[in-house]
């Protein structure tokens, strides 16, 4: 068993929605992370309109990133955003990967840990790759220091932003 860390950790969680209303979805998504116990949100980006990524034949997404301070170890953390998601009619399948969906929830960084095991990489394995991670992160935690991959500031000057628009 793995002890709960002290002081809290600072966790960074990326959300995407676009089926339904996404931006209530997402509002009601940062509320029920800010009720998971031993964590709270800290701070969170604007919404951002953002194309598809993956697979682009769907509708643009609204995605965000919020900041929490979690006393949660990584897994725990990351089955309760599981739990968040089938909440809001998430279904999860390998046949429809990068589908549409009513909402997504990815643990991007955990303080300074990196982990590989079934089911958990951290930090996210693609974030330094993504626009739609990047932008909003780098709204709230420009200095951010991604383990094994540099400062979120730096990183972003990397990826193309074309498409990426604040909504809120």
């Amino acid at each position: 068993m793995t002890l709960p860390p002290d002081p809290p950790v600072r966790v960074f969680v990326g959300l995407g929605s676009n089926l339904g209303e996404s931006a209530e979805t997402l509002d009601e998504a940062i509320f029920a992370l800010d009720e998971l116990p031993q964590t709270s949100v800290r701070a969170q980006s604007a919404f951002y309109r953002t194309p598809a990524w993956g697979r682009t034949d769907q509708p643009d997404f609204l995605n965000a990133v919020v900041e929490l301070q979690s006393r949660l170890v990584p897994r725990v953390l990351l089955d309760h955003l599981l739990s968040i998601e089938q909440r809001f009619g998430r279904v999860r399948s390998e046949e429809d990967r990068w589908g549409p969906r009513s909402l997504d929830l990815d643990l991007l960084v955990y303080g300074d840990q990196t982990v590989y095991e079934p089911g958990l990489h951290l930090p996210h394995p693609r974030l330094h790759e993504r626009a739609f991670v990047l932008v909003p992160l780098a709204e709230i935690a420009p200095s951010l220091e991604i383990p094994g991959r540099g400062r979120v500031d730096a990183l972003l000057t990397m990826v193309a932003t074309d498409g990426v628009h604040a909504v809120t």
